[in-house]
């Protein structure tokens, strides 16, 4: 890159091969690095999100077990439609407007301002919450394993912060670097469970290769509703990939084609994963199964089949598996921190990047503290814990997935609204109906979920019905919301040009450059 001319007060130009200027100041970028991720990058960070290998051992026995719906896998096909039709209107937001807020910047477009400050906050909460869940089960599982393999106790909490060091290096790093860490693991915990797929149906339970669980007829009783909600999580991932859009070559092209495929990806393979369980445990066998074996479901059908060296292999990809996840979510709250940071609804601080990696160092150093601060409260509770040990952890990850789930479906609800309004202010309402049609169509399935999650939080986090969980904890994502249009509002009568330049993203810097430049 070339170096334009000094200005004052520190601050330079930067112009970039494209034409485009980034201003810097005292070393730090203030965009970030455009060009960084191709169409397998981007895929292989977003698709690391997911979680793979986690799902298959983890939500999937825990839904079969809880719930006692053996349609799992038709809900995973249904789930997927519903996120495909909402991708239709989302996909075509990202050719339009580039920001590394994604879902706050689409709804500022959409819906204003004061709106996008509230999506902010509760985007914030809900993938903060997400990742500090991760580091809960991550630290509870790499304490079993050593514990099985090495006679060793440690206590969860402190793989835990050795990851959330980890992560943060890695996440000072430039992103292109992170993808290939993301896909190397992606890659390897696909295959293995492909292979657990296959010796599945290979080698099906007593009640040979059913296709029972496809069956609409299994999609009945009260606990389905509460099955979607446990099922939408897994997908939750998927729609970051606008957060990379201003490190993306051609975003307007790829940031689609990686949402599409992802989400068709993520539908088929899970769906296949969670009828291969029931092959393999039989139908009628999987909830018994799952009740009784619950996360050592999957791991006790590949041992009986693939033997205890393949069985050891995967305990440890599942722990790898995760960290892939946490490294995925820590980026994108990164680049939250420092798309807010740039509009300033965080301090200036957080929307500069380092000028050596182009990575949004301080969005990630806030990102780090908190988890250190969330493990270490946990970690205290699990020193004063009477009579279970493992419940702190285990509530720090099914109360953080929970509450990151319901946040993250309420922002694509809310998307999905500014999708329609956005195009129809542009006048382009007729050349857009059927993304408009998919966009509301997607709105009021979200919608529906969302209520069903809120009203069986409960049992989602493992509550009594007359619990106070049931009512505080999604009560987080409803006062983030609160907090973030409060301060939108305020912006907006004390600050009318901040206001303003919410969810715009690299083009507030021209109207700040030009609103500071002389004779304007």
């Amino acid at each position: 890159m070339a170096t334009g001319s000094s200005s004052t007060s520190g601050i330079r130009s930067v112009e970039e091969p494209t034409g485009g200027v980034i201003s810097t100041y005292k070393g730090q970028e203030r965009a970030l690095r455009a060009g960084r991720l191709g169409t397998a990058g981007l895929l292989l960070s977003v698709l690391a999100a997911t979680g793979p290998l986690m799902v298959v051992a983890g939500v999937m026995p825990t839904t079969y077990g809880v719930m006692g719906v053996v349609g799992q896998p038709l809900l995973f096909l249904v789930l997927g439609v519903v996120l495909a039709l909402f991708s239709l209107g989302y996909a075509e937001m990202s050719r339009h407007v580039h920001n590394a807020g994604a879902f706050y910047a689409y709804i500022s477009r959409g819906l204003g301002g004061t709106a996008g400050a509230g999506a902010a906050m509760v985007a914030l909460v809900a993938y903060s919450a997400l990742q500090a869940g991760l580091y809960g089960l991550l630290g509870f599982e790499v304490s079993g394993l050593l514990r099985t393999y090495f006679e060793v106790e440690v206590a969860w909490w402190i793989p835990a912060l050795l990851t959330v060091a980890l992560v943060a290096v890695l996440a000072w790093l430039k992103i292109d670097l992170n993808a290939r860490v993301l896909g190397v693991l992606l890659i390897v915990e696909v295959a293995l469970v492909v292979i657990f797929d296959v010796a599945a149906i290979a080698d099906p339970g007593k009640e040979g290769l059913s296709l029972h669980a496809f069956d609409p007829q299994t999609l009945t009783g009260a606990g389905v509703a509460t099955s979607l909600c446990f099922c939408i999580a897994a997908f939750t991932g998927f729609e970051q990939a606008p957060v990379y859009a201003e490190e993306t070559s051609r975003p307007q092209v790829v940031v689609a084609r990686v949402m599409f495929f992802a989400v068709g990806f993520v539908a088929v393979f899970f769906a296949l994963s969670s009828w291969a369980l029931t092959v393999a445990a039989g139908p009628s066998g999987i909830v018994p199964a799952a009740q009784e074996q619950s996360a050592g479901l999957l791991f006790g059908l590949t041992e009986a089949r693939l033997g205890g060296t393949f069985t050891d292999v995967l305990h440890v990809l599942f722990v790898t598996g995760m960290f892939a996840a946490v490294l995925s979510f820590h980026n994108v709250v990164a680049r939250y921190a420092f798309a807010m940071g740039r509009e300033r609804l965080l301090p200036a601080a957080f929307g500069r990047t380092n000028t050596s990696t182009g990575a949004p160092g301080t969005g990630s150093l806030l990102q780090t503290v908190v988890s250190v601060v969330v493990v270490a409260g946990f970690a205290a509770a699990d020193d004063g814990a009477a009579g279970d040990p493992t419940a702190p952890v285990l509530h720090l990850f099914t109360w953080g997935g929970n509450i990151g789930a319901l946040g993250v479906i309420l922002l694509m609800a809310t998307a999905s609204v500014a999708v329609i309004v956005f195009f129809a202010r542009r006048g382009a309402a007729r050349a857009q109906a059927w993304r408009i049609a998919a966009s509301a169509l997607a709105a009021v399935g979200l919608l529906v979920i969302a209520g069903y999650t809120v009203k069986d939080f409960d049992v989602l986090v493992g509550a009594g019905p007359d619990s106070a969980l049931s009512r505080v904890l999604p009560g987080i994502i409803f006062l983030a919301a609160v907090i973030g249009v409060a301060y939108g509002a305020v912006l907006r009568a004390r600050n009318p040009a901040a206001h303003a330049r919410i969810g715009l993203g690299n083009e507030a810097f021209q109207l700040e450059k030009a609103s500071s430049s002389p004779g304007a």
